[in-house]
């Protein structure tokens, strides 16, 4: 299979989504994140979203592009190919229960790489008032396919100034239990049977299912969250990478 960059640029159609208390939740618990400000909705303020459910308001297009896309010859079997390479998001708000969110995507770019195809797309979410909510630039490597010529990366993203060499200032162990990827996949509607049917990670050359790299990030998220911001993630603007 191969895959032309000259798709790099091309836009897609919006997509918008609700937001509602169960799918905030549900999140939250699929991570094992008891956060009370997830769950408690006797608060006054009312309930907030863990951050990293943005990575679950978008899957909808990553796993059906070709429906997003005014590209007809884009080959869309690349899509079973594919896997979670890179993240990053950066947050303007919190994702709040009752938004109503539009999200706009774009095929930022798209290079070749020693495991097949990079590609990544930027996705940026705003509210009925038109205000930013988040943006994120997700990559993913389609394995064993071609990328014809040498790329074309208009928007590759850069890391935001500092030591990224830098010894850890904690570090925080996180037990994965193997039914991890089962639970995720049901609360988050990330679905992907690379993370929950051994035959297909196989059949496509792995050996075995492998947790959902947005559900690492998100129990990473969690750690930082409880411990750098005192388990309010309102209290500070941060990115997620």
């Amino acid at each position: 299979m191969e895959l032309d960059p000259q798709f790099a640029g091309a836009r897609l159609r919006p997509y918008q989504t609700d937001v509602d208390w169960r799918r905030t939740t549900n999140f939250a618990a699929a991570t094992g994140d008891d956060n009370p400000l997830y769950f408690d909705d006797r608060r006054p303020e009312g309930l907030i979203a863990p951050p990293m459910l943005a990575v679950a308001l978008t899957w909808p297009i990553s796993s059906n592009i070709g429906d997003y896309l005014d590209l007809k010859d884009f080959p869309g079997e690349v899509l079973m190919t594919q896997v979670h390479y890179t993240e990053r998001l950066d947050f303007h708000r919190l994702v709040r229960p009752g938004d109503r969110l539009t999200i706009n995507g774009t095929i930022a770019g798209i290079l070749p790489h020693r495991a097949g195809t990079y590609c990544y797309m930027r996705y940026e979410a705003f509210d009925e008032e038109k205000r930013p909510v988040f943006t994120e630039l997700m990559g993913a490597i389609f394995r064993d396919v071609t990328c014809r010529g040498e790329g074309v990366a208009p928007d590759l993203p850069q890391d935001p100034p500092g030591d990224w060499s830098a010894s850890p200032v904690w570090s925080q162990e996180i037990q994965v239990e193997p039914m991890l990827p089962y639970v995720y996949d049901g609360c988050s509607d990330i679905v992907f049977a690379l993370h929950t049917s051994p035959a297909f990670a196989t059949g496509v050359g792995l050996p075995g299912i492998i947790l959902q790299g947005t559900c690492t990030l998100a129990l990473a998220a969690r750690e930082l969250v409880n411990r750098e911001a005192g388990g309010d993630p309102t209290r500070k603007i941060f990115f997620l990478k």
